[in-house]
């Protein structure tokens, strides 16, 4: 009888939820249908009608893209060259000149220059702006213009460019590229095995396991992972990268979403390789997605010391989905949470402001959860390191001079003027006050908010035909601005003279000698290295 009543009560209840989903899919679907038929009939028109030749292509390509920009950064369609370049990203290979590239304002420079590849070897550098290629002038090129430096391998690409004013040419021979994920490893004085983790490639764990068991053979007795600047990559080599110190079917991450075939538990599948040795993890904010993962799984399970300053906050997972013509589209498919059950995404895609920016989440909607040990960790606003280090921070106006390339292009100037030298370069007090010559007659954009909001009161007294009345308290406030500005760029100076010997030492010894010299001296690392030195302090900061 009780089981009659069961059936009784739970059939319908059933069939009603059924029939909710039916029709909630079925109403899902007819808005999707029509909002496409919608689209189609206005491409289709626009295109048949306007007064100039369109480009489809062209045009269906930013469509698409501006549509997914409302939903969140990540979220992105790529046509087919872009497919191309998103698979490099994940394998770290491909065919081409070993540099990396920028397009600014139009116009296409190098940006760094790999060690022993073609563009190396042809003698280009950092700051030469490319004008042609081939017979493919990129004065009006609008295309993707790196995809003119790959093809077949030693295939002869020709070569212009202009360094410091002055035109040139070279030959360059296309050769296989492989962008190692580990692209330094070293053992340090102390014993300390210090690896460089720079992206999250196919390579990456194997690279990692690599570099680990040749440092551990040379008798390497506790571990430094370098992650600062690493922007993530594949997730589950995030999870291979944590098995190599934490035991079998651990959990590393979890991902959740509103389609279950996205929920997923990610565990460690293999036996470690070791269980014992001390760990110190280093990042800072540019430490993004899978970086994250392993910082913050190592930190939930009490397996590594984190240290550094709080990471970018980027607790979405994406996924490319192949569409047809060879085009896919990266969709974030779910969030992804740590160990201990926290999930670290620092801005909120739902929730928007004035200007249509992503709300960041504040500290007083963080949310509590436990390590393996019992120790208190919180979501939200990236992996907040076990050792905060607040000199490793750097201001907004140190972030904007890197941004408008301004570090850039003094270094470009400063190499120049001696390319030969030997040794460790260093940056001076009168390179220091170059600088800051530099950067006011170049009148590089240091996009405070107050300037910002300033333009936006000349913009405005423009439109109203105002701006001859308030001119000259504009060009008052605006020259205050500048003495505002030159006081804050001497206040980051420590900062940013950091920033300055660190671009010039990749100019003159490449990456490789960047990571060398911070093998020996940088902050972060000694610090990594006194904690490392000291059992009782490396286990007081992993317990509750």
């Amino acid at each position: 009888m009780k089981l009659f009543f069961k059936r009784k009560v739970f059939l319908p209840i059933l069939a009603t939820l059924f029939l909710f989903t039916a029709v909630s899919f079925k109403n899902d679907f007819f808005e999707i249908a029509k909002q496409i038929e919608i689209f189609t009939a206005a491409f289709k028109t626009v295109n048949q009608n306007y007064v100039d030749e369109t480009n489809p292509g062209e045009l269906m390509d930013v469509a698409l893209k501006n549509m997914l920009s409302e939903l969140d950064p990540y979220t992105v369609f790529f046509n087919e060259q872009d497919v191309l370049k998103f698979k490099i990203n994940n394998t770290g290979e491909y065919t081409g000149i070993g540099a990396m590239v920028q397009r600014k304002e139009g116009r296409l420079f190098l940006k760094e220059i790999y060690k022993g590849f073609p563009a190396d070897k042809a003698g280009l550098k950092a700051g030469d702006e490319i004008i042609q290629i081939g017979d493919v002038s990129l004065k009006d090129y609008k295309e993707d213009a790196s995809q003119l430096l790959r093809g077949a391998k030693k295939s002869v690409v020709v070569l212009e460019y202009i360094r410091q004013g002055k035109k040139s040419k070279t030959n360059l021979i296309l050769d296989e590229v492989e962008i190692k994920a580990v692209p330094f490893y070293s053992l340090l004085a102390d014993n300390s095995g210090y690896i460089v983790l720079s992206k999250f490639t196919e390579k990456a764990s194997a690279e990692t396991k690599a570099a680990f068991l040749d440092l551990k053979g040379k008798g390497a007795t506790k571990i430094i992972l370098d992650l600062r600047g690493n922007p993530g990559g594949l997730l589950h080599e995030a999870v291979n990268i944590c098995n190599l110190f934490v035991p079998k079917n651990e959990t590393i991450v979890t991902t959740k979403s509103k389609n279950p075939k996205h929920n997923n538990i990610y565990k460690t599948t293999r036996e470690p390789l070791d269980l014992e040795i001390p760990i110190v993890v280093i990042v800072d904010g540019k430490s993004a997605s899978a970086s994250e993962i392993v910082a913050g799984a190592l930190q939930d399970l009490d397996r590594a010391v984190v240290l550094g300053s709080r990471s970018f906050g980027k607790g979405l997972v994406q996924r490319p989905l192949n569409l047809s013509y060879g085009t896919q589209v990266k969709v974030t498919i779910s969030r992804y949470y740590t160990p201990s059950g926290r999930c670290i995404q620092a801005l909120d895609y739902t929730r928007k402001d004035k200007d249509g920016k992503a709300i960041k989440i504040q500290q007083n909607e963080f949310n509590s959860f436990k390590t393996k040990g019992g120790r208190t960790v919180q979501d939200g606003g990236g992996v907040l390191p076990d050792i905060a280090l607040e000199a490793t921070k750097t201001s907004p106006t140190t972030d904007a001079l890197v941004k408008n390339d301004a570090i850039f292009d003094f270094v470009t100037n400063l190499y120049f003027q001696n390319p030969n030298r030997t040794g460790i370069p260093t940056i001076t007090e009168a390179d220091f006050t170059a600088f800051k010559t530099f950067i006011k007659q170049e009148k590089y954009n240091l996009e405070t908010e107050t300037e910002v909001a300033l333009k936006t009161v000349l913009e405005k007294a423009k439109k109203e035909k105002i701006d001859g009345v308030i001119a000259t308290q504009y060009d008052a406030l605006k020259q205050a601005l500048l003495k505002s500005e030159d006081e804050e760029v001497s206040k980051n100076k420590t900062e940013i003279m950091r920033l300055l010997q660190e671009e010039l030492l990749i100019r003159y010894q490449y990456r490789e000698g960047l990571y060398q010299f911070f093998a020996e001296n940088n902050l972060e690392i000694k610090r990594a290295q006194s904690v490392l030195a000291n059992k009782t302090d490396y286990s007081s900061l992993l317990k509750k």
